[in-house]
């Protein structure tokens, strides 16, 4: 792994920003491991996330989604519950899904609920707040529209959320992705963060963009050709 890493780091040069298309193409040809690895994108913005007013946050649908199958758990009961599982849930329920995460079991990786039913899922909350696995209302997993918020999480929906040190981080796909997809999939995150700008922020807000693979080098992007406004 050795060899091939430093085979890597010869095609990259670490002080250049790259055009994205040079960056989607540096990293397909880049991989090094035999497993499909996740490419992400690290959104460095002009804000200070320690205040309420520039907090950047939000929801996107990647085009080509992320590659990777998400199991998705419901919280709703009658007919919402089939609503639910005709749309795709894996797993549905209410007071027994809520009693069997109680006893230890995390086997899901998004969840839904039906608002008449958080004041049940919220005896929950230190055991899934903690993990990024509680439903809100912000992100729109707390909802009478079951069907669509689950068409759109299996689809390939994402959420992002910037850091204390004002970094957003996001999968826009894998290594196996056509150049094409990890393009669209990358430019649909940076037009949704461009859009969630807070109005209080001044200044750069773009600051700087780092493309790389699980196990790949960071490849900076070249932010003066990216058209994201």
């Amino acid at each position: 792994m050795g060899k091939k890493l430093d085979s890597v780091a010869e095609k990259v040069d670490t002080t250049k920003e790259y055009p994205i298309e040079e960056a989607v193409a540096l990293i397909k040809d880049s991989v090094v491991t035999k497993f499909d690895e996740t490419v992400d994108i690290a959104i460095n913005l002009g804000v200070d996330a320690k205040k309420s007013d520039q907090m950047v946050r939000g929801t996107v649908v990647l085009p080509y989604g992320t590659g990777k199958t998400v199991r998705v758990l419901v919280f709703a009961k009658g007919e919402k519950e089939k609503e639910a599982r005709d749309a795709g849930a894996d797993f549905v329920g209410a007071e027994d899904m809520v009693e069997k995460i109680q006893k230890g079991w995390l086997d899901f990786d998004k969840a839904v609920a039906t608002p008449d039913l958080m004041g049940t899922v919220g005896k929950l909350g230190k055991l899934l707040g903690p993990r990024g696995l509680m439903p809100n209302p912000k992100l729109g997993t707390v909802t009478f529209d079951i069907g669509k918020a689950v068409k759109e999480i299996k689809a390939g929906k994402v959420e992002y959320k910037v850091e204390k040190a004002g970094i957003v981080h996001v999968p826009v796909g894998k290594t196996s992705f056509d150049k094409e997809k990890l393009l669209e999939n990358t430019m649909a995150v940076m037009k949704a963060v461009v859009k969630s700008k807070p109005s209080s922020s001044k200044g750069k807000y773009i600051k700087k963009v780092t493309m790389s693979s699980t196990m790949g080098l960071g490849i900076k992007l070249d932010l003066t050709r990216l058209k994201v406004g």
